[in-house]
């Protein structure tokens, strides 16, 4: 009897040591908090696990599993991320996102945005990283930002939606894009100006143009909304020499 109880706890010290030694195993640094990043890996949450003997040693307590770590590496999650924030790292975070977006570096925009930066969170132009994209027609980041949660009726330094300058410019995918995400259409910004007068007083009145015109009025945007001077859309793009907008107006 003597000898079978201390062979019971030779067995208990190698499994306990062996539960040391998978714990250790399946340890991972923290990640440093001043380099959000959403390509944590998720394997080091696996474990290999020892099965526990049927029957422990007399006097020793029956091993159990540790219990998963709240803080330990995983996925990264945007819901999750910004809560871990600190004030200072969620404006760190913000205006890192917003070069990124100025930058047209779509991978570091996904990455910032998993770390919990705010595609509404403006600079000290009143630009923000869904305002940016959208004006410049970098429709890939301003995807992102939209799915994000971007606000599509957020106005610029100019009091201007970002579907004002993406019409003005011609971007013609990117007009579609923020169409079918509900930016107003006939929202006026501080000049006086709606997408549409924008996208004829600014432009040269060429085919991009024409394309832009005609979504909007597809989109039930009003040609007669007049600027600071009185005039209509059509007065304007008659007074330019724009025979194809022009037309595009009379026949909607």
């Amino acid at each position: 009897m003597g000898f079978m109880r201390v062979q019971g706890r030779a067995a208990g010290s190698v499994i306990g040591a062996g539960l040391l030694v998978v714990g250790l195993a399946a340890g991972c640094a923290p990640s440093s908090p001043s380099e959000p990043s959403a390509t944590r890996s998720s394997t080091a949450d696996a474990s290999p696990s020892s099965p526990a003997p049927s029957s422990p040693a007399p006097g020793q307590a029956a091993p159990t599993a540790a219990a998963p770590s709240s803080t330990g590496p995983g996925p990264a999650s945007s819901a999750a991320v910004p809560s871990q924030l600190s004030p200072e790292a969620q404006i760190e975070t913000d205006r890192l996102l917003i070069l990124a977006a100025k930058a047209n570096d779509p991978t570091r925009v996904r990455e910032l945005i998993a770390a919990g930066g705010n595609v509404n969170a403006k600079d000290d132009i009143q630009d923000s990283a869904f305002l940016y994209a959208g004006a410049e027609g970098f429709n890939d980041v301003l995807q992102l930002t939209l799915e994000a949660g971007a606000d599509v009726r957020s106005i610029n330094r100019y009091g201007g939606t970002a579907l004002i300058p993406a019409s003005e410019h011609g971007h013609v995918e990117t007009v579609r894009i923020l169409i079918a995400a509900g930016v107003p259409v006939d929202h006026v910004n501080n000049l006086g100006w709606t997408a549409m007068q924008e996208a004829i007083l600014l432009n040269n009145g060429g085919p991009n143009q024409q394309d832009v015109v005609r979504q909007l009025l597809a989109a039930g945007a009003n040609p007669d909304i007049r600027d600071p001077q009185g005039r209509t859309a059509l007065q304007n793009a008659e007074r330019l020499g724009f025979a194809e907008i022009a037309a595009l107006i009379r026949n909607r």
